[in-house]
């Protein structure tokens, strides 16, 4: 003879059954509410991002073909601050350097003139970069390398400040903080 399970009514310390016949605190019952409520959330943000599935980066590096590459190598290197990560040579002659500065790299080679001597570089066009620094500081630095600055460090009225540069060949830098 199998012995009967006897339930036992539920405690006043707040425990209840649930539909199942388990006794549950209301602690442990919030706490299912919430996880449902997220498997919820992550359902329906799934189902959104795949209708049609969009673009997003976590990194843009640009590479700018540059008049003289030892020029901008010096510009990027001595005055911005960057610090020198690859480099390519063609021929025993520097063609290309990859530059870091944090986790954003920027890529330079040496223009081959196919296009003819004359091709202006960096008109209208703007690279921004966004700090945690102090742009002032950084600002000052540029300018103790050597460095001549396009727009001195600016308040601007989202809350973010900036100042700009323009390199050897024209291509103009924002470096921002709060964008």
């Amino acid at each position: 003879m199998t012995a009967k399970r006897r339930r036992t009514p539920a405690k006043k310390s707040g425990a209840r059954r649930t539909r199942d016949g388990v006794r549950r605190t209301a602690r442990t019952l919030a706490r299912a509410a919430r996880g449902r409520a997220r498997a919820k959330s992550t359902r329906r943000a799934f189902v959104d991002r795949k209708k049609p599935e969009t673009l997003r980066l976590r990194s843009a590096g640009p590479s700018l073909t540059v008049n003289d590459i030892h020029k901008s190598l010096a510009f990027y290197r001595d005055v911005l601050g960057f610090t020198l990560g690859e480099h390519y040579e063609h021929d025993g002659r520097l063609a290309g350097v990859e530059l870091k500065a944090g986790q954003v790299s920027f890529w330079l080679s040496q223009d081959d003139w196919k296009k003819g001597k004359d091709r202006v570089k960096g008109q209208g066009f703007r690279i921004y970069c966004s700090t945690t620094q102090d742009v002032d500081a950084l600002a000052a630095k540029v300018k103790a390398r050597g460095g001549t600055l396009a727009q001195e460090p600016t308040s601007q009225p989202w809350g973010g400040r900036d100042f700009g540069v323009v390199d050897p060949d024209g291509f103009a830098i924002t470096i921002a903080s709060g964008i």
